[in-house]
């Protein structure tokens, strides 16, 4: 299983440990996980103009990484909340599953056209924060998904 997380947002090592710590632990269960943080200077002057400019800009950036064969996921506060089990089962048989962190104005509505959209939280997290949780939640869905103790 190959799992991408593309991002809007610049590097940060603050939290990169934690993270790679978490995708290592993902390894034992045969999923892959890459983390892309995406901020083309199209973007930074975008969100100087406009928050519709901006949600173009992301969309632009984002485009060329959409896969038709894979289950795209964007996350974002309107989308449909899972319980660590739902999640898991919608992570369940797949093998080829893209992350989409918008930026700090979300999404154009063409662009949550072509991918699932879930929800992390009815609050507003950092890039970095968000990008941690899931992270996070993906261990947890594998671990429940391959009877791993981890879950309990």
């Amino acid at each position: 299983m190959q799992i991408n997380i593309y991002s809007i947002a610049k590097k940060d090592i603050k939290y990169q440990a934690v993270q790679e710590e978490l995708c290592m632990q993902c390894r034992q269960f045969g999923a892959y996980i890459e983390s892309f943080e995406l901020m083309p200077q199209s973007v930074l002057k975008a969100q100087k103009i406009s928050a519709t400019h901006a949600k173009n800009a992301y969309t632009q950036a984002f485009l060329p990484h959409i896969k038709p064969n894979a289950l795209n996921l964007a996350l974002h506060p309107q989308g449909k909340s899972y319980d660590s089990q739902g999640f898991s089962r919608l992570l369940d048989s797949q093998n080829i599953i893209q992350f989409f962190i918008g930026g700090a104005y979300g999404f154009e509505k063409e662009f949550l056209n072509l991918c699932q959209s879930i929800s992390l939280s009815t609050l507003t997290l950092s890039h970095k924060i968000a990008k941690l949780v899931l992270c996070e939640q993906i261990y947890r869905a594998l671990s429940i998904l391959h009877s791993h103790p981890y879950h309990k």
